[in-house]
């Protein structure tokens, strides 16, 4: 790790600032748009559905990804890691729960507009909530045995930032790395991807083909743009929270 007013080993003042700056483009603009997301749902009662729910999962964890790599950019910039050990250990849990949850509420999604489209049936909240809460609950287990000694949490190559130490080859680390992905990436992949292809078959029957985005899970700029902002009816809820206007069940009442 770089000390006070150093650069980071094998690093150059160039590296770290370019480092720096992009991870703090990257957290402003996921803060921002994952921000609109929850505000939308929050403000505007049409947009409080069982399916949104689970989007709203999604932009709280990518709202999570962005904070970690707001810190990311502030040490970064600022050329060393100023929080400790301890504040190490944190970032790493914090960043990890967040990276889990995004991952997991993608899946949970993807299932979401399956059952929706394919079988024509509305998601019960029950459901919506009951996956919510396994996507978060996982998350926190998985990114809570580092700390208990299943895995490790290091700082990385450049020092400014925090994160599961892959340069471990132990059979400790190696057992965690490959049972955790089969759990939280794999598996979340394989439901993602079946549930995408079953729609695709399904609404290729009736003309009406969804494209949706199978890559970049984890960046929250992209998952706010596709799930939430891609959503007509989370545009006209970003409107009504930004111009002030009232919501048709608002005037209603």
């Amino acid at each position: 790790m770089a000390g006070s007013g150093s650069l980071p080993t094998g690093f150059g003042e160039l590296e770290v600032l370019a480092v720096g700056t992009v991870l703090l483009v990257e957290a402003l603009a996921g803060l921002c748009l994952n921000s609109l997301t929850i505000l939308s749902f929050c403000k505007t009662p049409e947009l409080r559905t069982p399916t949104h729910l689970l989007v709203l999962s999604l932009a709280l964890a990518d709202t999570g990804i962005s904070l970690n790599a707001l810190v990311a950019a502030t040490s970064s910039l600022l050329r060393r890691w100023p929080y400790g050990s301890d504040g190490c250990q944190a970032h790493g849990f914090q960043g990890f729960i967040a990276s889990l949850a995004s991952i997991c509420s993608s899946a949970a999604i993807a299932w979401g507009r399956y059952h929706h489209y394919c079988t024509r049936r509305q998601l019960a909240w029950n459901t919506a909530i009951s996956l919510v809460i396994c996507v978060w609950l996982s998350s926190v287990f998985w990114a809570a045995l580092p700390l208990l000694g299943w895995g490790h949490y290091d700082y990385e190559p450049l020092g400014t930032c925090c994160t599961l130490d892959y340069s471990r080859v132990d059979r400790n680390f190696t057992s965690f790395l490959f049972t955790m992905a089969f759990f939280n990436f794999f598996l979340p992949l394989f439901i993602t991807l079946v549930s995408y292809r079953l729609m695709e078959q399904k609404l290729r029957k009736t003309g009406h083909l969804q494209v949706p985005a199978l890559i970049a899970k984890t960046v929250p700029t992209i998952n706010a743009i596709n799930y939430a902002l891609g959503s007509e009816m989370v545009h006209r809820g970003i409107w009504q929270c930004l111009s002030l206007q009232r919501s048709e069940l608002d005037r209603a009442r």
